[in-house]
């Protein structure tokens, strides 16, 4: 059955199910969702638990023998399975499929299966696997929390911690975390171990908390991936305001361009999008060409500004086509 994440923490106090999917792109929720599972397993007498990631070598065969040996110490067990969408494939469908058939014949609850994966698409979600989950256990989709629900998320999050928060505040904490769940909830923990005096007011948040949104190279990547030249242009401005060094950002730069490719390890939302500006920009081979350019201009072995050739660069790559790539700059320079 169907049970949203809000109903999670009910579902699992009632009776635990021999198996849960959980799945969302909110990597922070869905750990949270599999943590009440496992807390809750644990009251009930789960006491050990293995863990398998389903990447390159994994066997999901292996599953059943890993449910069949129990240690001399537990009688139950938690297989807790991380597996990546792409990797829910037509030998995932069969074997999960054969699990649901094996648990008609057990007789009792002696493991529990945990999955925990990204965003399923539609065709994922309507699969016959995706279907036999459903019938036998249970599954809990999260979905993106949209800018408008944010400050929603956050009162309850500070009830959850027993922090009293005026919503001025709340508003203010929902705008400069800038969707980024996980910065907004140690913001929250920051505050709790402050122990300030309650309500929290906006002035006295402001006055407390760091600025959780403070840029990095990461997130101007993020940016410029997104096509999101204003945003580009808001965080490459406050990198050097901060006192960031040019070659600082441009490593960076650097090394995401060459691992553009491999995408293994990345929430599913990254993946995602560096998939498709590789799919965009077809080359990255040219836009290393054009970091050397800039690299040489910093080092002042070539005529021109560095941080002008790195920003119209990563506004070109952004979706500003009339921006002057630093090699087309260079010819006029010459």
């Amino acid at each position: 059955m169907q049970v949203k994440a809000e109903q999670l923490a009910r579902q699992v106090g009632d009776q635990l199910a021999p198996i849960y999917l959980i799945s969302g792109e909110e990597q922070l929720l869905v750990d949270e969702a599999c943590d009440l599972v496992i807390a809750a397993a644990r009251r009930g007498g789960f006491t050990e638990r293995s863990v398998h990631h389903v990447e390159q070598g994994f066997r999901w065969h292996d599953l059943h023998h890993d449910a069949a040996s129990m240690s001399l110490f537990a009688e139950k067990k938690i297989l807790d399975v991380r597996v990546p969408p792409k990797k829910l494939d037509k030998d995932a469908s069969k074997a999960l499929r054969d699990w649901v058939g094996d648990l008609a014949e057990s007789q009792a609850l002696d493991h529990i299966l945990l999955i925990r994966t990204g965003r399923l698409d539609k065709n994922q979600r309507t699969s016959a696997w995706f279907k036999a989950l459903d019938k036998a256990g249970v599954v809990t989709v999260i979905w993106p929390l949209e800018a408008d629900r944010l400050p929603a998320w956050l009162g309850q999050r500070a009830r959850s911690l027993n922090l009293q928060i005026e919503s001025d505040a709340t508003q203010y904490l929902a705008d400069r975390v800038e969707g980024n769940l996980l910065a907004a909830a140690q913001e929250l923990e920051k505050l709790a171990i402050l122990d300030l005096p309650s309500p929290l007011t906006l002035e006295s948040v402001i006055a407390c908390l760091e600025d959780a949104s403070r840029y990095t190279s990461f997130d101007l990547m993020d940016a410029m991936m997104a096509s999101q030249p204003d945003r580009v242009v808001k965080i490459l401005t406050g990198l050097r305001e901060e006192g960031t060094a040019l070659f600082g950002i441009l490593g960076a730069f650097t090394a995401q361009m060459r691992r553009l490719s491999n995408t293994r390890g990345l929430p599913p939302a990254k993946a995602r999008l560096a998939q498709q500006f590789l799919a965009r920009i077809r080359d990255p081979g040219m836009v290393l060409a054009e970091c050397a350019i800039i690299d040489q201009q910093g080092k002042g072995q070539l005529p021109g500004d560095a941080w002008m050739s790195l920003e119209n660069l990563i506004l070109r790559l952004a979706g500003l086509k009339s921006m002057p790539l630093p090699s087309q700059d260079q010819r006029k320079l010459g």
